[in-house]
């Protein structure tokens, strides 16, 4: 291998890249997910996409939100369209804190930090904390874009078994135990407890103290990701992790998903000395996020009955999520899925021969499309598993798309029993997993 004059590997450019010996070696860790590259293809009309967590923005009636840019544009203008605070406007922090009370969440404005979206707070957390080859610990699957942020940084993740209760705190317990076996730095937990993405699975209230318990005594920060927790069908979530211990949790929200992702507007809930360290690296990423969303925001929030907005969503997503349940069980019997009383997911686990990822492109010929189980794993797992989003299609459109799909299960599943001569397929019986939580959840 060619070396530099300083002994170093050197790296060269390519065809397609004459730049390429030029980047940071954090730059290897950018890859397109399996999520971003099937985007181009589930927006062609004929093909039901049941890949992507696009929210039903049409489930928001337009007219609030005009009526709230205009207001803001009229009585705020040169203030919406000026630089701001890096931590974000002082009234929609306050109204942030009514928002975060409905979780059990008591606070002060000046720990909230709002940023472009809370996928941008995830990344300046990560900017904070992780060297190269720390160590995350993150759910079994975890979020797709968690991951892609880790990866960026040269973190590790290390995955912690889940079931129908969420994270498992002896898995946890064990998990620690034997990295700090090996030596190696822990830097957070990484979580989402509520209506889980992928998994639609949540943490339970009985396990909630256990697993910050576990995390204070081996001083672990724990990162609870919480987009989706006013999003329930029948019962709430439990109390925020962060409601439970607001020392050692960084809690991250949106109004993506209750609002609308367009304004990319979202916050970290921090201790004092982290919120302080967050500003900086806020203003060092973008200076400032955009003082019009956030007002136009806080507009909405000021003058509308954005509780009962919410209470629509969850109608819309319930339906949604009931007519996909019913399809499964009317056209894939076979396979098992989580039953999710709230968010945007279902995890769908298949027999072992099947792989999820494979099948995409023949899925995608038959005009369905979903999100492999690779994508939610850093490790290479979950080609049996796939998640299924019910959040933007209409009830009929699912439907279809899990007609679609049985239609590549089955032929799969057909086309191997001729092959092996093996007779039918049976899906084993699920034990306690790392993949993909149990079919039963209530």
């Amino acid at each position: 291998m060619a070396v530099t004059s300083d002994g170093l590997p050197q790296r060269t450019g390519n065809n397609l890249d004459p730049w390429y010996a030029n980047y940071a070696e954090r730059a290897a860790g950018l890859a397109a997910s399996e999520v971003r590259a099937l985007f181009a293809v589930a927006s062609r009309p004929e093909v039901v996409s049941l890949a992507g967590g696009m929210p039903f923005v049409s489930a928001l009636p337009q007219e609030l939100i005009v009526s709230s840019m205009q207001k803001v544009m009229r009585e705020q203008g040169p203030v919406a369209l000026q630089y701001g605070s890096g931590q974000g406007i002082p009234a929609l922090r306050e109204h942030i804190l009514e928002v975060m009370s409905l979780e059990g969440i008591r606070a002060s404005v000046d720990n909230v930090v709002t940023a472009t979206g809370s996928q941008q707070a995830l990344d300046l957390v990560a900017k904070l904390f992780i060297d190269p080859g720390d160590v995350i610990l993150a759910e079994s699957p975890s979020y797709v874009g968690a991951l892609g942020v880790f990866r960026s940084y040269q973190a590790n993740v290390v995955h912690v078994a889940m079931d129908a209760d969420g994270l498992i705190p002896e898995a946890l317990r064990q998990t620690i135990a034997h990295l700090r076996g090996q030596g190696r730095r822990i830097k957070f937990l990484y979580t989402v407890p509520n209506f889980h993405n992928p998994a639609g699975v949540t943490l339970s209230a009985e396990r909630r103290p256990e697993i910050l318990e576990i995390c204070r005594t081996n001083e672990i920060l724990v990162l609870e990701d919480n987009p989706y927790g006013l999003l329930h069908f029948d019962e709430p979530a439990p109390n925020a992790l962060r409601a439970l211990d607001p020392d050692g949790v960084i809690y991250l929200g949106s109004f993506s998903k209750t609002l609308a992702p367009g304004f990319r507007v979202g916050w970290a809930l921090a201790p004092h000395a982290i919120r302080e360290k967050l500003i900086l690296a806020a203003e060092s990423a973008i200076l400032s996020p955009s003082s019009f969303s956030q007002l136009v925001v806080s507009e909405y929030l000021s003058s509308t009955d954005w509780r009962a907005q919410i209470d629509t969503f969850r109608g819309v997503y319930r339906e949604r999520k009931d007519a996909m349940i019913e399809a499964l069980g009317e056209h894939l019997p076979q396979l098992s899925w989580t039953n999710p009383n709230g968010g945007f997911y279902v995890w769908v686990t298949m027999p072992d021969v099947l792989d999820s990822k494979q099948m995409l492109p023949r899925a995608v010929k038959e005009l369905v499309a979903y999100t492999p189980g690779t994508a939610f794993f850093a490790d290479g797992r979950g080609r049996h598993a796939m998640r299924l989003s019910f959040c933007y299609p209409t009830p009929e459109a699912i439907r279809l798309g899990i007609r679609r799909l049985a239609t590549v299960v089955n032929g799969e599943l057909d086309l191997l029993d001729t092959f092996a001569g093996t007779g039918t397929l049976q899906l084993p019986p699920s034990v306690g997993y790392d993949s993909a939580p149990p079919s039963d959840l209530k």
